[in-house]
Order: C-alpha cells, then sequence, then structure tokens
C-alpha cells in the first residue's frame, strides 16, 4: 500500500525523518470505508503542500525570466543567448528563494543547498521546459518587445502553462516524500539566532503579489504606448519615438 507523508501534513513532526509510513495505532488493513475522512484530510493537506510549493518555485522561475529577459532585450543579446540567460537566472533564484529559509533555519550553506537541489530541481526544469515552450508557440512572442502587450501577455500565458505543469510534479514527489517534503522538515524551526537573524523571510504570497503587479505594470504601459501612437507610426510611418519603443525585441 503506498504510504503518505502523514506526519508532514498535519504539520507535527514527531522525530522520525524518514518516516511516511502511517502511525501506530492505524490497523494495515482497514475495512472499505473505514477511516476515509482521515484519508481524505490527507489528501487535501497533500494537495495543498503541491499548491504551495508550486506557487513557490513559480515565483522565483517568474522572477528570474523577467530579469533575464529585460537584461538580454537591454544589452542586444541574441534570442538563444536570451533565453539561456533567464534560464539560468529562473534556477539561480528559485534555488535561492529555497535556501534562504533553510539557512535561517540553522543549516549550513552546503547542506541547504543540497536539500533544494534534490527538492527543487525537478519542479523548476518542468517550469523552464513548458514556459519556454509556450513562449516559442506564441506568434510574435519571443520577438515581441517589452513595451509590447504580447510579450507580456505571452508570459502570463507561459507561466500558467508551467505552473499546471509543475503542480502534478510535486504532487507526485510529496506523495512519496520527496520534492519540497525534504524541505518542510525543517519547517517551525527554533528561531534563528545571531547573523542569521537578519536574513530576510520572504513570503510566497508577498512575492507573488509583487510579480503580478510588475506584470500588470508592464502590461499596462505596453497598452499605453500603443494607444499613444499617431496613425502615421502605426502603418510604419513618421515619428519614430513610440515605434522606436517597440521595437526593441529580444533579437537586440
Amino acid at each position: 500500500m503506498t504510504s503518505t507523508p502523514h506526519q508532514h501534513v498535519s504539520g507535527h513532526h514527531d522525530g522520525h525523518h524518514d518516516g511516511w509510513s502511517e502511525p501506530t495505532g492505524h490497523a494495515p488493513a482497514r475495512p472499505e470505508g473505514h477511516g476515509s475522512g482521515h484519508d481524505h484530510a490527507d489528501m487535501g493537506g497533500v494537495n495543498l503542500m503541491a499548491l504551495s510549493a508550486t506557487l513557490h518555485c513559480l515565483t522565483g522561475c517568474a522572477i528570474g525570466e523577467i530579469a533575464g529577459l529585460m537584461i538580454g532585450t537591454a544589452i542586444g543579446l541574441s534570442t538563444g543567448w536570451t533565453v539561456a540567460l533567464a534560464v539560468s537566472l529562473a534556477f539561480l533564484f528559485g534555488y535561492t528563494l529555497s535556501t534562504l529559509p533553510l539557512l535561517k533555519a540553522g543549516l549550513g550553506f552546503g547542506s541547504a543547498l543540497a536539500v533544494v537541489f534534490a527538492a527543487d530541481t525537478l519542479s523548476v526544469a518542468t517550469m523552464e521546459v513548458v514556459d519556454n515552450v509556450v513562449m516559442a508557440l506564441i506568434p510574435g512572442a519571443m520577438d515581441a518587445g517589452l513595451v509590447n502587450a504580447v510579450f507580456w501577455v505571452s508570459m502570463m500565458i507561459a507561466l500558467t502553462a508551467a505552473f499546471l505543469a509543475a503542480y502534478p510534479v510535486n504532487r507526485y514527489l510529496l506523495g512519496r516524500g520527496k520534492g519540497h517534503a525534504l524541505t518542510h522538515a525543517y519547517h517551525g524551526a527554533p528561531a534563528a539566532a545571531g547573523a542569521r537573524l537578519y536574513i530576510p523571510t520572504l513570503s510566497t504570497t508577498t512575492l507573488t503579489a509583487a510579480i503580478v503587479a510588475f506584470m500588470l505594470g508592464g502590461l499596462l504601459v505596453s497598452i499605453a504606448v500603443e494607444l499613444g501612437r499617431g496613425p502615421d507610426e502605426d502603418t510604419g510611418g513618421g515619428g519614430g519615438g513610440g515605434h522606436a519603443l517597440s521595437s526593441v525585441t529580444r533579437h537586440g
């Protein structure tokens, strides 16, 4: 019978860090229907953990992706190098956001990185593959400028698709005591002391709200630029101010 991460879902740590088996007191074989409420509660808890873990990974990926695209565009990198930069920064920010709480919980830097690599790599990789494939499939998305509504709408669609793809991955890993279950064991650690007190605590909810606000802001600016163009600029003639802004592309 497949076991479930009972003690992590309930939020209680009983000292058995490898204890993914059911607690003693539950009979190995139960009559059909017995304990179904408990099983449903466990499943709901795992689903909620998977949702939180996926959103946590998405924040790091989104920060890295947007930063990479903006930097690549600003310094004139080609599309390939811009994508490579964005993916690298997505992994960097994703790992960083997961490492900071572990450092604050008392782990050494090397130990924290080892836990994060094991916990986040598959989830972040899934997001990055899906995100970039979706961006490549949306017409004009890869060449859209930062002051172009197509870019921001495409990014929103791509990140949403990445979230939906990574959720079942995290759910599968959590159900087997892997993925973010590895970092969950350190939640509720004793209060940090010394220099660790200054390690920032970054709420996933706060980061998500900031990213959504930033992307909506970029979209609104792009729409404003489009509306501010004259008819001659829309047809390719005349003034170059608004056109120059929209022609800053990922090709450089």
